[in-house]
C-alpha cells in the first residue's frame, strides 16, 4: 500500500498561524520535502520536528519528483512544504500532485495560511468572485498576452510581485487597465508591518517611486465593471455603419432577420430603427 502525500500550509509571516495539525503531520510522516530546506529548517527547528528533510524545488522538481513518488509507492508519507503559505499555489508542487495523480498515489491538503486569500479578504474589494494569477510571466510576449487579458477581466485579480519589480508592474498595469484602477497593495502580511494600502493604480504607482517598498507585494486590483465593458461594445460597434455592422453577423451565416435583431441589440435600439433603415437603402 502507498503512502500519503501530505500538502502542508506553513505560515506566511507569523509562526502563530501555523495549525497544530500541520505540527502533528511534520512530526509523523517519514519525509519532508521542503522548497528551501535552508528556510524551511527555522520553522522545523522553532517547533522542534526532528523529521529528516530533502529539497524539491523548481529547478528539480521532475527528477526529484520521480525519486519522492518511489518512496511514496514503497509505502512512505511525505509531506510537503514551501517557503510560506500553501503548496501547489504557484511552486512546483503543482507537478507532484499530478505525478502523485498519474501514480493513483493518495494527496491530502492540510489548510492554513495563502497569501492571495490573505490579501483578498483585507483588500476592500470585492471578494464573491476573483481570478489568482500569481507573478506575471518573465517572458515579454506571454506578459503582454496576459496584459490583455485582464484588460476585459470582471472578476477581482490577485497578483504577486516582488518589491524590486512592484513599481514597474504598476505601471505596465496602469497602462493596460487604467490609472484609475482601484488596487490594493498588501505588504509584509501577518507581520507587524503589515499594510493594505487601498488606491488606485496610478497614485500607487508615483507613491512606490517616492516610497522604496519592502517585503514581498501582493496586489489585489478591481476588475473591469460590467458597464464599462457594454459602454465599450457600444461603442466599437457605432463605429461601423448599420451596414457594415449587419455584414458582420451575415458573413458568420446568420439570417437576415435574426442578424437585424443582433444589430439593434448591440447598438441599444429599438429593432425598427434598423428594419427601417434598410428598408430606406
Amino acid at each position: 500500500m502507498s503512502g500519503i502525500l501530505y500538502l502542508c500550509a506553513t505560515p506566511i509571516g507569523n509562526l502563530e498561524d501555523i495549525t497544530f495539525r500541520v505540527i502533528r503531520i511534520l512530526k509523523e510522516v517519514d519525509l519532508i520535502a521542503a522548497e528551501d530546506t535552508r528556510n524551511s529548517i527555522k520553522l522545523l527547528n522553532h517547533f522542534e520536528i526532528r523529521t529528516p528533510m530533502t529539497s524539491y524545488h523548481e529547478y528539480n522538481k521532475f527528477e526529484k519528483g520521480r525519486k519522492l513518488i518511489e518512496r511514496l509507492l514503497s509505502g512512505e508519507s511525505i509531506a510537503l512544504i514551501t517557503d510560506a503559505g500553501t503548496p501547489g499555489i504557484s511552486d512546483p508542487g503543482e507537478e507532484l500532485v499530478k505525478m502523485c495523480h498519474e501514480a493513483c498515489i493518495t494527496v491530502t491538503s492540510l489548510p492554513g495560511p495563502a497569501a492571495c486569500i490573505t490579501a483578498l479578504t483585507i483588500s476592500g474589494l470585492e471578494t464573491r468572485r476573483f481570478a489568482f494569477e500569481a507573478f506575471l510571466p518573465a517572458d515579454k510576449k506571454e506578459r503582454l498576452q496576459v496584459m490583455k487579458e485582464l484588460e476585459r477581466e470582471t472578476r477581482t485579480m490577485i497578483l504577486y510581485e516582488a518589491p524590486h519589480r512592484l513599481v514597474k508592474t504598476l505601471k505596465l498595469l496602469s497602462e493596460h487597465l487604467g490609472e484609475m484602477r482601484r488596487v490594493t497593495v498588501c505588504r509584509e502580511l501577518t507581520k507587524r508591518h503589515e499594510t493594505a494600502f487601498l488606491t488606485t493604480l496610478g497614485e500607487a504607482g508615483a507613491f512606490y517611486e517616492e516610497h522604496e517598498p519592502k517585503g514581498e507585494c501582493v496586489l489585489v486590483i478591481a476588475g473591469k465593471s460590467r458597464e464599462e465593458l457594454d459602454a465599450e461594445e457600444k461603442s466599437r460597434w457605432e463605429k461601423l455603419s448599420i451596414e457594415e455592422h449587419m455584414q458582420v453577423y451575415l458573413d458568420q451565416g446568420m439570417e437576415q432577420k435574426e442578424a437585424m435583431k443582433k444589430v439593434a441589440k448591440d447598438r441599444g435600439v429599438p429593432k425598427r430603427e434598423i428594419y427601417r433603415f434598410l428598408a430606406n437603402l
